[in-house]
């Protein structure tokens, strides 16, 4: 899993603020091509938001560290139902704050 300054953070929320989500979750949660999915969003866009239809916050949370761990990605923010994910392409869009 990438880590993240409290700055860089702060950048990429600021960043995602406009941003639709791109991958939607549903009630039968993570699949194999849901998260191929995510990967090959996360390759084009870097920075991603995704709707996810599970119950509760902590179902959510582990959704969003499952997610982050298995793709070597960065999570940016989590508010309700929407995730918020980062992972640089290898030419990056994003310059980062160091």
């Amino acid at each position: 899993m990438l880590n993240l300054t409290p700055e860089q953070r702060r950048f990429l929320r600021a960043q995602a603020h406009h941003l639709n989500p791109v991958v939607m979750i549903g009630d039968a949660g993570l699949s194999e091509s849901v998260l191929k999915e995510i990967e090959r969003s996360l390759a084009s866009h870097e920075l991603i938001k995704i709707k996810a239809h599970q119950g509760d916050k902590e179902a959510r949370d582990a959704l969003l560290e499952e997610i982050c761990t298995r793709l070597e990605a960065a999570s940016v923010q989590h508010i309700g139902k929407i995730l918020v994910v980062y992972k640089p392409a290898e030419t990056p869009k994003l310059a980062l704050p160091k």
